[in-house]
């Protein structure tokens, strides 16, 4: 029985996707060869990768307004010191509403001067803060738009008087926004996208070329666009598989679509939340993410029942991390309305049993 996957990351991916991509292990487009065994030089291979690094630009409004999509390597983590060595000459903000994003900052901090714009770290990062300004007298600012662990997402981004950078790992293709107003987009594909092992990088050309430090080559921005993502060879498997996951996208409508689906996800799960007893929110309502709801028992003493009982219905992933505790809902784009009435129905029987 296919269970219901509501794993942090790796994320869950639509069936088709999956069924397309275990087909090119076995024999890609009828070579006679796997998509793991050709050259990442071959016109088939860079076809594919023309395709995903068109598909993600047409899907984010970017196409023709000085935009490239990459696709890297080494995850997020990565990009957290590669936005740095990119941009960073003097001094860059950030606003630290979780995680990752402390995470970034700490790594910015080996090339210049990183100011905390703003923090939610006083309440254990339940909410996205607001209110705040952002220098003109910097390099950049960076956030995050969304955070796995603690359940919050941004819901209206500032207009920055710098170039902005956004990790939006777990949040990519989920929901329309002006996504020209981020100079660089970056995201690990396992979150919304695609298998671990590549990273959509999408830059726009004219915020590069304005730090005085050499960049060594694997973590220069100019050298992979201008390479159009082959100056290594890249994770074919995980670019195959996010490009299927991106046609997969366009061909239900877009992020447009998704966001429908994801709208009726989230208020199906959270009204839930508020509505039983037996169960309370993690996140601040007004910062609620759309792709991770995280929530508590208010008794302690249920919780091997409702962990049995969650197991019995083939719920997966839904534990909370470390940081928080409780569980942790993950309802990416390719998880199916049906599987979060299913947890709801869970949650609902362990009130008609308390």
């Amino acid at each position: 029985m296919k269970k219901h996957n509501f794993s942090a990351g790796p994320c869950i991916l639509p069936q088709e996707v999956l069924l397309k991509a275990s087909e090119a292990v076995i024999d890609f487009n009828n070579s006679g060869l796997s998509l793991i065994e050709i050259s990442h030089r071959s016109k088939s291979f860079v076809d594919v990768m023309d395709h995903a690094s068109a598909l993600a630009l047409e899907l984010l409004g970017l196409e023709g307004k000085g935009y490239h999509a990459l696709f890297l390597q080494g995850g997020a983590s990565t990009q957290f010191l590669m936005a740095a060595y990119n941009l960073l000459e003097n001094k860059a903000g950030y606003l630290n509403s979780g995680t990752w994003s402390a995470k970034a900052l700490k790594e910015a901090k080996l090339f210049g001067e990183v100011i905390e714009v703003a923090s939610s770290k006083d309440a254990n990062y339940n909410y996205i803060p607001k209110g705040f300004d952002i220098p003109s007298d910097i390099d950049y600012f960076h956030c995050t738009s969304n955070n796995t662990i603690f359940g919050t997402q941004i819901k209206e981004f500032p207009n920055s008087p710098v170039p902005m950078v956004c990790d939006m790992s777990s949040d990519i293709f989920s929901r329309t926004l002006d996504f020209s107003k981020f100079d660089i987009i970056y995201a690990g594909a396992q979150k919304n996208m695609g298998p671990a092992g590549t990273t959509l990088v999408v830059v726009k050309k004219d915020v590069l070329g304005k730090v005085s430090r050499q960049i060594p080559s694997m973590l220069d921005y100019a050298v992979h666009i201008d390479k159009e993502s082959m100056f290594n060879t890249p994770p074919v498997f995980a670019v195959y598989t996010s490009m299927l996951t991106l046609e997969w996208l366009k061909n239900l409508g877009g992020i447009a679509a998704i966001e429908e689906e994801n709208e009726k996800k989230a208020k199906l799960m959270y009204s839930e939340i508020d509505l039983n007893p037996l169960f309370k929110g993690f996140a601040a309502k007004e910062d609620r993410s759309n792709m991770n709801a995280t929530f508590n028992l208010t008794d302690e003493s249920l919780k091997d029942t409702f962990e049995t009982m969650a197991k019995e219905a083939g719920m997966n992933g839904i534990n909370g991390h470390r940081s928080v505790g409780g569980y942790r809902a993950s309802m990416y784009n390719a998880l199916p309305l049906s599987s979060v009435a299913a947890l709801v129905e869970v949650m609902s029987e362990l009130e008609r049993k308390a």
